[in-house]
């Protein structure tokens, strides 16, 4: 049991595998409703004959298949229990096998043109295999390696279990000559199947925030989307319907070429965009030269790793000694992913077919109650680590006078967008004031999941006139003083440097300052260094 869960969570935990995506990271796209209401509206269906292929949708990216042999039965695995990954071959009717289907009780049937086509050999082996106990790991794969088994009838060779219906569906074409599959109306429903929502199903795609699984599933399903049109080519359905599905597609394509066209920025800032939000900011924001400024400023880790108060003097660093166990004994429990050393109580959701996605969760979190094992303990006096506090926030400035226009502020935005995007995977606010002249001023705060795209938004704004670096380092000792989450905030100033305070401010704002216990770090951006008085630190780009 435990070496097929072990596995499971190898699986679990790479970026494109089936599991990996289906457990918090799959969404709907849209395919499936607006196949079923094709097929069930416009496409003629067909009743299985014996050694017809059938299947079933269960979840986004996982159907369970069968083969029918007769009578309204069909031979497929059933899982007694995934605690005990104990599986039998049964016979099941249309409603059994359709229990676990979270798309409707739909069930597709291989098909040769109009007509389903079977095969009495591919039949008689799967009534012959009925009753027989295997250990199987998930319903997911096994169900087709047993299909595919009955349709070649070698069971010599292991067959490799696939998390998608297309190995099924190629074999049944090389062996039965299937090249449709329509839909089975056994209960019928199919006539009251709705007519999805296209606009809203189109921007849906529009506003995921593009990242890398999301991109393989778009890929992955402008693959079924083609051979779904290929498959209905040659049948009369209405134009309104295939123009309504190709605009689907396009969106598809739309959607997926926008990740590769902003590939390089979005490994550099994050995957925290959608098409929508880049397709708003194309016009005024140059993400290659974003991108590129982002990825040789070297300087700005070490920026941000000096900000927000994050060092401890000397004589405040605390050394504690790291004590060692040996793992002999249990001790308690604790959270994590160590299957070999799971409570029996987690069986209890994988078990349970509502909650066998809160299990796989759970372990790729690292959160399953699991025994914690010592032993004897001792010191080693080698070994130790610092105690470090959590960094404070940041509160930058950005000068966005006439002088700042061109190179200036290309790289003045693509320092606050790195340092935006450093801070939010530290969870570390951050506070934006863009300046001019005197009383310009226009402030951001980054929060939210799409912060950083309001952000990049915000950043589209500007005064383009003269420069006062009075109101904004005012503005920004304010918020440090007011804001919750500012209490251990430092001052960033991205600026060309071509600005003095005033005599009667420079005496306030260091008193201020000393008050706060804060820091300001210039990030000068005209190549050039130039002397203030309230910089702490100045950095040249």
């Amino acid at each position: 049991m435990f070496g097929a869960l072990a596995n499971l969570g190898a699986m679990a935990k790479s970026a494109f595998s089936p599991i990996g995506m289906a457990i918090g990271k799959v969404v709907d796209l849209g395919f499936k409703p607006i196949r079923y209401f094709i097929d069930s509206r416009f496409r003629d269906g067909a009743t299985p004959v014996a050694g017809s292929v059938v299947y079933s949708d269960l979840y986004l990216l996982a159907e369970h298949s069968g083969i029918y042999v007769g009578d309204d039965k069909i031979a497929n695995i059933v899982v007694d229990s995934l605690a005990t990954a104990d599986s039998t071959v049964r016979l099941s009717d249309p409603s059994d096998f359709t229990q676990k289907a979270k798309w409707g009780k739909k069930i597709y049937v291989s098909c040769r043109d109009k007509t389903a086509v079977g095969s009495f050999d591919v039949g008689d082996t799967a009534l012959g295999r009925v009753g027989e106990k295997s250990f199987y790991g998930l319903v997911f794969s096994n169900c087709h390696a047993f299909s595919v088994d009955c349709l070649s009838q070698d069971f010599s060779a292991q067959v490799t279990p696939s998390f998608d219906i297309f190995f099924v569906k190629s074999t049944a074409k090389r062996v039965l000559g299937a090249n449709k599959w329509r839909l089975w109306d056994w209960d019928n429903t199919a006539k009251d199947t709705p007519e999805p929502n296209w606009q809203d199903i189109n921007n849906e795609l529009k506003r995921h925030l593009l990242t890398p699984q999301y991109r393989q599933q778009l890929k992955d399903e402008i693959a079924k989307v083609q051979a779904y049109e290929q498959e209905i080519q040659d049948e009369n359905l209405p134009d309104e319907i295939l123009n309504k599905l190709n605009s689907f597609c396009l969106t598809l394509q739309k959607v997926a070429d926008k990740y590769d066209e902003m590939a390089e920025f979005l490994a550099v800032c994050g995957h925290g965009f959608s098409y929508e939000q880049l397709e708003a900011l194309s016009d005024n924001t140059d993400f290659t030269a974003l991108a590129k400024e982002m990825k040789n400023n070297t300087a700005i880790k070490e920026l941000v790793k000096k900000m927000g108060r994050n060092y401890i003097a000397e004589d405040k660093k605390r050394t504690i000694k790291v004590p060692k166990s040996s793992r002999s004994e249990i001790h308690g429990t604790h959270h994590s992913d160590d299957l070999m050393r799971m409570l029996p109580s987690e069986l209890v959701n994988i078990d349970d077919d509502d909650l066998q996605m809160l299990f796989y969760a759970r372990l790729l979190e690292k959160n399953l109650t699991t025994y914690q094992l010592s032993g004897v303990t001792h010191i080693d006096e080698n070994e130790s680590y610092q105690e470090h506090k959590k960094a404070g926030a940041i509160v930058a400035c950005l000068d966005t006078s006439s002088s700042m226009s061109g190179q200036p502020m290309l790289k003045a935005k693509a320092t606050l967008f790195a340092i935006a995007n450093i801070l939010k995977s530290e969870q570390r606010s951050l506070s934006v004031l863009l300046f001019g002249a005197s009383g310009q001023i226009k402030r951001f705060d980054m929060t939210g999941s799409e912060n950083l795209a309001g952000l990049l938004a915000f950043l589209q704004q500007g005064f383009n006139g003269g420069t006062d670096f009075d109101t904004p380092l005012q503005t920004a000792l304010d918020i440090i003083k007011t804001g919750q989450d500012y209490q251990k905030a430092d001052i960033l100033m991205l600026s060309d440097g071509d600005c003095q305070l005033s005599e009667t401010f420079s005496q306030k704002f260091h008193t201020q300052k000393h008050q706060a216990r804060c820091m300001v770090y210039s990030v000068l951006c005209n190549g050039s260094r130039q002397a203030d008085n309230f910089s702490d630190e100045t950095i040249v780009l």
